[in-house]
């Protein structure tokens, strides 16, 4: 019936507000029963019946479950016993704070709730039998103090009054008139020893509910002797501030209380009269020292005050009592916990800025700035913590994360309340960062080029190409494939091809150095993400000669039956007399175009010398005093290949007086359509313009070195020791051995015999030198690219 009545109170004073901030407020009854509906909390966050499936509402705060959410409607109901007095003890208000937790998006609500008293307990005695000793010398109106009834309920529902059992020798004093907090035995008529010694009385305290509840206890009156003198103690009420870390055995108070009668009157014992159960097992009492020590440990965070009555009896039976409240000090003793509420793991490298990576709650046992706390995390530029709400903080992404340079996070979360010295917790979070095709493919060079000898077989592998790409798995397997693109007109596929999974060039024809001596051309390595990303790199491919081309002849031409077989040489030549030049060239490159002059075929080999790199032709000694001689002699050329090739040519040396001696010998040769004269002619007017021309060169150059120091410049030392200057000139008969006609032409030659490479100057455009002679010892070669340019261009001034 009584749980009836109040659940019936309860329907009628249970209320709620909402607060600004997300804040609820609501106020129940305590001793509610099992799953006793409070609210529909779901109706007053404003949230639809449909979406609290995916809200999932739940409660993350409790240290004990005393209430839990429905996910099916929202409801907020009882789980557990809700005791206002084990929760609250004797505070006037008392209240549970909750926080309830809402996902998708996340919030958090604060509801508090407020527990009401309602009248659960009975007043209690702290004894079942309260024993007075009582002299038969009691005057009239003489006042004892009995023992309190304690009742843990509020207001109305606590301890109201006392009643005593019907007598003749006792009542109790009014509580308008007591100066005291305890029940007073008020003595109405004498006492006498002798006639009773003992009485029994029965004393009831009764509360203020509906209906009241009682608490009874039985007085024994022992009549002795006069002891006329009360304890007395030094104060009435002890207020001690003790901190929750005290260790056990600790001094909590020292009570002494006086008597003024003597003997066994005036010994003093101390007693707990009134005392919690739960103080019972922290504090314990010497009864003959009054020394108050603890046995148990304190915790602030389980009890925050104790409060007991202690009564000092002497000899006589005559006690005193006073209150003793105990405030428990907290201290700085708890760590504060860090608890994920949601985390996300792996996290797309593509993440914007400010995606939430874990809800992290943070709190503290303690109290006051011992319970604030401050969370940070340990410096990582890519990631960001930032407050939330009612201790919740947010793990979020700062700038853009990139997984080739950081694929993994070990994130460190400190958490220091403001203790001192504060306590630190922290807890580790490992944290994923997967992969985006955000990379394209890499070459390891800029360029790649490859050296093939020309007549390489078709199918041949020429050179490997290699790509990396920083992403991961499908995002980092690479195709390779060559960009189309033409090459003289035709597709670069029908001059090589790649394999696309392992890179390799392959040849898809015989190449040739005389037609094609370079070629180049892209791949494009492409990777398997989606969307494919690609990168491109240029291959040359540069072809190396083999000594394939025998060298060629270009003067005297073998072809040409007239005044170039012949040679006019004056009676007055001395030894060391030129007599011609043999120029030839050759088609291939470096060493195998580097050509060399031999004497195949002459009758008298002292009497000619022949340059073995200049081709040039000289008189070996004196000339025989002879009216004339005639020479046939078949110079050999052959290149420095290997195997070397070679070529010849037949020259008819004539010795005369003048060239009217020579007439009839040239009278009988057969001519072709360009006659003596007609070359002589031309080769006059070539050196006559070389010769203007290298004046004027001459004239250039000293004007120019007026305005410059005497130090010569790189270009100079270049001309002067890459390109060496020969002197070409016209046999006479006034000649000395030297051509009249001095002028300055540049050979093609390689620079180092280990090289391909051709070092020559740009040649003067439009000069004859059909029958120019080269008359310098230094070794002479000739570029493959300038085969065809050796005839015309090959003099410069």
């Amino acid at each position: 019936m009584e749980g009836m009545a109040w659940q019936v109170i309860f329907c009628c004073f249970c209320f709620y507000t909402v607060a600004a901030s997300d804040q609820f407020h609501y106020s129940i009854l305590e001793e509610m029963k099992l799953n006793s509906v409070i609210v529909n909390v779901a109706e007053d966050l404003g949230f639809k019946s449909n979406e609290l499936k995916n809200r999932k509402l739940r409660i993350v705060s409790q240290n004990r479950n005393y209430f839990n959410i429905s996910l099916k409607n929202g409801n907020l109901y009882v789980s557990d016993r809700i005791d206002r007095e084990e929760i609250c003890g004797s505070e006037q208000s008392c209240f549970l704070d909750l926080e309830i937790l809402a996902v998708n998006p996340v919030n958090v609500y604060s509801v508090k709730i407020e527990i009401q008293d309602i009248n659960d307990n009975s007043p209690n005695f702290s004894k079942d039998t309260f024993n007075i000793r009582i002299s038969e010398s009691a005057l009239l109106g003489a006042r004892f103090v009995l023992g309190n009834a304690r009742d843990p309920d509020l207001g109305s529902n606590s301890l109201q009054s006392y009643e005593l059992s019907p007598n003749s020798h006792f009542t109790l004093v009014d509580k308008s008139e007591s100066r005291k907090e305890y029940p007073e035995l008020l003595l109405v008529q004498p006492l006498d020893r002798e006639k009773h010694q003992k009485y029994e009385i029965i004393l009831t305290a009764f509360d203020g509910g509906k209906p009241v509840k009682t608490g009874t206890t039985i007085i024994n009156i022992l009549v002795q002797d006069i002891n006329d003198n009360y304890p007395v103690f030094s104060q009435k009420s002890y207020q001690v501030n003790l901190n929750e870390n005290l260790p056990i055995g600790f001094e909590v108070l020292h009570l002494n209380a006086t008597d003024k009668d003597e003997g066994s009157n005036a010994e003093i014992t101390y007693l707990f009269s009134h005392i919690t159960e739960n103080a019972r097992h922290v504090f314990t009492m010497d009864p003959e020292s009054g020394v108050m020590k603890t046995i148990g440990e304190l915790d602030f965070e389980v009890t925050q005050s104790y409060e007991m009555t202690v009564e000092a009896a002497d000899g006589g039976g005559l006690v005193e009592q006073c209150t003793i409240l105990i405030q428990i000090m907290d201290v700085n003793d708890n760590a504060p916990e860090i608890m994920l509420a949601s985390l996300s793991t792996p996290i797309p490298e593509d993440s914007a800025p400010g995606t939430l990576v874990a809800l992290i709650n943070v709190k503290d046992l303690d109290s006051g700035n011992y319970g604030d706390v401050s969370c940070r995390m340990t410096d990582i530029p890519s990631l960001k913590l930032m407050p939330s709400s009612n201790n919740y903080y947010k793990l979020e992404t700062a700038s853009p994360l990139d997984r080739e340079t950081k694929s993994t996070y070990n994130i460190t979360i400190i958490a220091e309340d403001e203790g001192s010295p504060p306590m630190v917790t922290k807890k580790m979070i490992y944290i994923t960062i997967s992969d985006v095709n955000d990379n394209p493919p890499v070459f390891d060079k800029p360029m790649y080029i490859s050296y093939i000898p020309e007549h390489t077989p078709a199918g041949t592998s020429v050179h490997s190409i290699q790509a990396s790409d920083s992403d991961d798995k499908e995002n980092a397997r690479i195709v390779y494939s060559v960009v189309n693109t033409n090459i003289d007109n035709i597709p670069v596929s029908s001059f090589i091809s790649i394999n696309s999974m392992t890179g390799i060039i392959y040849a898809q024809r015989s190449f040739d150095y005389e037609q094609l001596r370079e070629f180049q051309f892209q791949v494009m390595a492409k990777d398997n993400g989606s969307p494919p990303l690609s990168s491109n790199v240029t291959v040359r491919i540069c072809i190396i000669d083999k000594n394939d081309n025998s060298p060629k002849i270009l003067y005297p031409s073998p072809d040409n039956e007239g005044s170039a077989l012949f040679e006019f040489i004056p009676h007055s030549a001395e030894k060391g007399y030129l007599v011609t030049k043999v120029i030839a060239v050759d088609a291939d490159s470096g060493h195998n175009a580097w050509l060399s002059y031999h004497l195949l075929q002459v009758p008298d080999p002292s009497l000619f010398t022949i340059g073995q790199r200049t081709g040039e032709i000289r008189i070996g000694r004196d000339l025989p005093d002879t009216e004339s001689l005639r020479q046939n002699i078949v110079v050999l050329v052959k290149d420095n290949g290997v195997p070397s090739l070679s070529a010849t040519v037949t020259l008819n040396l004539v010795v005369a007086e003048n060239f009217q001696q020579l007439e009839p010998e040239i009278k009988h040769q057969p001519r072709n359509s360009d006659s003596p004269s007609n070359v002589t002619f031309y080769l006059v007017i070539a050196i006559a313009l070389i010769s203007i021309l290298f004046i004027v060169a001459v004239l250039a150059t000293i004007i120019f070195k007026c305005h410059k120091s005497n130090t010569p410049t790189s270009f100079e030392a270049l001309s002067r020791n890459v390109y060496p200057q020969f002197t070409l000139g016209c046999p006479s008969e006034i000649s000395d051995g030297s051509l009249p006609y001095p002028f300055s032409y540049d050979v093609c030659v390689t620079l180092d015999s280990k090289r391909n490479e051709i070092a020559y100057l740009k040649p003067v455009q439009n000069v004859p030198t059909d029958n120019l002679i080269d008359t310098d010892d230094s070794a002479v070669g000739t570029d493959s690219t300038n085969a065809n340019l050796s005839t015309s261009s090959i003099v410069q001034v």
